[in-house]
């Protein structure tokens, strides 16, 4: 017996007008995210054009650092690290959009691999004592890195002592964040990498762009960027900053403790750090035999 069609191609069957409905509130509800910029594409874009947004370093004219300068925290790398730079670790889930649309307090930090002067990873040498702005930055002396206004919310690199309920993510060690306060927690201190040389340059002004460790001033312990905890973040593969000392055999602080407070060339334009790689090497010879500049 031939099949006979019960009813034309066109004829609705089944829950068609609910599903009619689920599409309708469905494409009413992306165009409303569309128009207020709630879209996560969105959400990322905003984020990353402000967040990325270019930030002029200061230009150290006579070679050292000062109050009020704007730096950029680089660790050139190790074993199983590439050359990062300690950077705001915002993502869109934690934006604050009131008075006007910023990153919260706190919020975490990381070490990305792009080393690109920008409101992330741009933060500002900031008195605690009563120094002026504009004065020299000298070993041991205490100070407090900031970020930029803005966006960026004037957020203090802050550490405290690690506790079970609060620790770095990965590692489990001290954690290191930003907080919109300052404190004695937010409180850190430059010395010489090298601990044989460490009494000789206290007290001496810090030059820019060579090798030194940040130390936390209420917990003795060194800023550190770890190659072994990785954190997947919204702008890719990053290190876990913690603050914590390595030591190797020699008890020196290893290279995962090591930074360079980079300002730009007085040259010309970018890092000093970039245009001119053998910079810290020769500043470091020359500060080793005059101690007092």
């Amino acid at each position: 017996m031939t099949h006979m069609r019960t009813h034309r191609a066109n004829v609705r069957i089944g829950n068609w007008i609910e599903d009619l409905r689920l599409e309708e509130d469905a494409m009413k509800e992306y165009l409303e995210k569309k128009e207020s910029g709630e879209l996560t594409a969105q959400k990322v874009d905003f984020l990353k054009q402000n967040i990325l947004r270019p930030v002029n370093l200061t230009v150290s004219n006579d070679g050292k650092l000062h109050f009020g300068d704007v730096v950029m925290l680089v660790n050139m790398g190790g074993e199983n690290r590439e050359c990062s730079a300690v950077s705001i670790n915002a993502d869109i889930n934690s934006l604050t959009k009131t008075p006007s649309p910023g990153i919260p307090a706190p919020c975490g930090i990381s070490a990305g691999r792009v080393i690109q002067p920008c409101t992330r990873t741009a933060f500002i040498i900031t008195s605690v004592d009563g120094s002026p702005e504009g004065s020299t930055l000298h070993f041991e002396q205490s100070f407090a890195l900031k970020t930029t206004s803005g966006f960026a919310r004037g957020l203090y690199l802050t550490s405290d002592l690690q506790s079970f309920q609060k620790c770095a993510k990965k590692s489990r060690l001290q954690e290191v964040n930003l907080d919109g306060d300052s404190s004695f927690l937010s409180w850190w201190k430059i010395v010489h990498f090298d601990p044989q040389e460490r009494l000789e340059y206290e007290d001496q002004p810090v030059p820019a762009n060579v090798k030194v460790l940040i130390i936390h001033c209420k917990t003795n312990q060194a800023l550190a960027a770890l190659g072994d905890h990785v954190l997947w973040t919204t702008y890719g593969k990053e290190y876990e900053v913690t603050s914590h000392t390595f030591l190797d055999s020699h008890k020196a602080e290893q290279d995962k403790n090591h930074w360079i407070l980079c300002t730009s060339d007085p040259a010309g334009s970018g890092l000093v750090l970039l245009n001119h790689p053998q910079s810290a090497a020769n500043d470091k010879e020359l500060t080793q035999a005059n101690p007092g500049i």
